[in-house]
């Protein structure tokens, strides 16, 4: 528990939910309690998926703090370091766990960087997200324009950023920005649902496919696969991977399959 986040465990699921009310605006002092908990998270092994989500109704992050912004500007101090807002979101990418931002309502500015910095989305019925920095005369900081185009493509982040309009959920599945809407009621236990398969895998194999899929596109394609092919060969080396294959060689024996019924 920290001064705006509240970290609970799930089963092999940590739930994390800001909650800085009436309108959950993000301030620096918050990016570094999120630092502490990804921080947490990445070194327990007994977890394999960190959720993050929204503790105010209809808000996940409405946007960075703008009193903490103008504070900045005047060179004035301010709570936190602001620093940390690029140390979360790095470190949202490079720990083992995948990290899935469940996005309860509005994801603006702030918000929606933080959503991109994560493995995946998900948005409830009525969420929103937008890069309106522009109409307060300034550009995300967080980098908006860099993980947003390789997530939807240049064009789409373009029209997004230079208009600083609001997408809503189904359009944001629609062009890629979130994995899946869910339902409004009961939201953040469907999310946790919808993850749970992922939490069940083995926690070694899902922290070297998110690495692999992470930084393997920030490569050339050549290294990326360089990349895959070591990560696959150190699981492959172990044991666990041995005894998971040979369980499934012997499921397939007996007429089964591994991974249950066979669709179609």
């Amino acid at each position: 528990m920290t001064e705006s986040w509240e970290l609970e465990r799930r089963g092999r699921i940590a739930l994390a939910t800001f909650r800085r009310p009436p309108r959950n605006f993000m301030h620096f002092a918050g990016m570094g309690e999120l630092r502490a908990i990804c921080e947490e998270v990445a070194a327990d092994e007994s977890l394999h998926v960190l959720v993050l989500t929204g503790g105010v109704d209809g808000v996940f992050v409405a946007h960075a703090d703008l009193d903490d912004l103008a504070r900045l500007g005047r060179g004035e101090p301010v709570d936190g370091d602001p620093a940390d807002w690029a140390r979360a979101l790095a470190l949202m990418e490079a720990m083992p766990q995948p990290v899935v931002v469940a996005n309860n309502g509005q994801a603006w500015g702030g918000g929606c960087e933080i959503s991109l910095a994560a493995t995946m989305r998900l948005a409830a019925r009525s969420a929103h997200f937008a890069q309106p920095e522009v109409v307060v005369g300034i550009i995300p900081g967080a980098g908006g324009t860099q993980r947003l185009a390789r997530l939807v493509g240049a064009a789409r982040a373009a029209e997004m950023i230079l208009s600083g309009r609001t997408v809503a959920a189904d359009e944001a599945e629609r062009i890629g920005l979130v994995n899946a809407v869910l339902p409004d009621e009961a939201f953040v236990d469907a999310a946790l649902d919808w993850v749970q398969p992922i939490a069940e895998r083995p926690r070694a194999a899902v922290a070297a496919a998110k690495r692999a899929i992470v930084e393997g596109l920030r490569r050339p394609f050549s290294e990326g696969l360089a990349l895959e092919g070591e990560l696959f060969l150190s699981l492959q080396g172990g044991a666990e991977a041995v005894a998971l294959e040979e369980e499934a060689s012997a499921a397939y024996r007996r007429g089964g399959s591994p991974l249950g019924p066979v669709a179609g």
